[in-house]
C-alpha cells in the first residue's frame, strides 16, 4: 500500500508501472483518475485551490486504504492526491487497486474514492472568472457512496 499527498503532477502510466504487483496473481486492476473540471454547478472554474491538513491527511488516507484492504482481497493499493492551485484538465487524484478478482477491485476502488471525498481533510476553493471564489462542500455532486 502506498499513499502520497503532493503538489507535483504525476504520470499515471509511470505510477501504474511502478506499483503493479509482480507475478500473475492480479487478475484485475481498477483505476480512478480525478481531474479538475472547467465547469461546476453551471459556473466556469479558472483555478481550484486544494488545501489539506499535513500529517493528518496522510494518516486518514492510509486509514481508508487499510480499511479497503480489510474489507476486500487486495494485492496492492496506490492513492496519490495533489494539493495547491490546479487548473482545469489537471489531474487531482489517482486511486488504483489490484486484486485477483474484479468485484473486489471495483468495490475497493469506489470505496476509497467515495470515502476520501467525504472523510479525508481536503478543502476545495474554486476561483471564478468574475473574480470571486467559493468553497466546495465535501463530496458535492456525487452519487451514493459504496458502504
Amino acid at each position: 500500500m502506498q499513499v502520497r499527498v503532493q503538489q507535483e503532477a504525476f504520470d499515471v502510466g509511470a505510477e501504474l508501472a511502478a506499483h503493479r504487483p509482480s507475478g500473475a496473481g492480479a487478475g484485475a486492476e481498477v483505476h480512478f483518475v480525478g481531474n479538475v473540471r472547467d465547469l461546476n454547478d453551471g459556473n466556469e472554474v479558472e483555478v481550484m485551490e486544494l488545501e489539506h491538513y499535513p500529517g493528518m491527511t496522510e494518516r486518514e488516507l492510509e486509514r481508508v486504504a487499510r480499511e479497503a484492504g480489510e474489507r476486500w482481497e487486495l494485492l496492492e493499493t496506490l492513492v496519490i492526491h495533489r494539493f495547491g492551485p490546479l487548473h482545469p484538465g489537471e489531474r487531482i487524484v489517482l486511486v488504483s487497486v489490484w486484486s485477483a478478482h474484479r468485484a473486489d477491485a471495483f468495490d475497493a476502488c469506489r470505496y476509497i474514492i467515495d470515502t476520501l471525498k467525504t472523510a479525508v481533510p481536503f478543502w476545495k476553493k474554486e476561483a471564478l472568472p468574475e473574480g470571486g471564489h467559493r468553497w466546495v462542500a465535501p463530496g458535492a455532486g456525487e452519487g451514493e457512496p459504496v458502504r
